[in-house]
């Protein structure tokens, strides 16, 4: 299906939706750690318990994390904005340096995250040019001194609270 839609204004007009900032990471099927910066998470259905996200369809690192079948998402505080920015982009070891402990299903939980969600793949759905992963969380925890949330809105990384 085809539309008349131009893509530039269909990303400028959605660009006025904050989403939340989440990096998706997991392991891949010798253990090396994976992650990509997602700005597409939602929470899908309370029973069962299931979340999901939009990895680009071509994502090398998505399909990496995908060998495991299970995935970690680790919610970005206001103040993670290196975090946001170095798993964004594909390549290098993103984990370089990077000091993180494994969730009780082995993916990595990353340091400072306000939430993580650790999940197993429970489903994938062609989107376009993405795709749909929904995930049955099997644990799941918060930080008690949240800061404020980091959100993409208009093309850029900022607070929640600080939004327009």
């Amino acid at each position: 299906m085809t539309t008349s839609i131009d893509p530039a204004h269909f990303r400028a007009v959605l660009g006025h939706v904050p989403t939340s900032v989440v990096v998706v990471t997991g392991l891949n099927a010798e253990g090396t750690p994976f992650g990509i910066t997602i700005g597409s998470f939602t929470s899908v259905s309370l029973d069962p318990p299931l979340v999901g996200f939009f990895p680009g369809a071509q994502s090398k690192s998505w399909a990496a994390i995908r060998e495991s079948g299970r995935f970690c998402v680790n919610v970005l505080g206001s103040a993670q904005e290196e975090l946001c920015w170095r798993f964004a982009k594909e390549g290098d070891d993103k984990f370089a340096g990077l000091e993180w402990v494994p969730s009780a299903g082995g993916s990595p939980i990353l340091p400072g995250a306000i939430a993580w969600i650790d999940c197993a793949i429970e489903a994938e759905t062609p989107a376009g040019d993405h795709t749909f992963v929904m995930g049955l969380v099997q644990s799941m925890d918060h930080a008690e001194s949240v800061t404020d949330a980091m959100v993409f809105f208009r093309g850029k990384v900022t607070s929640a609270n600080h939004i327009g």
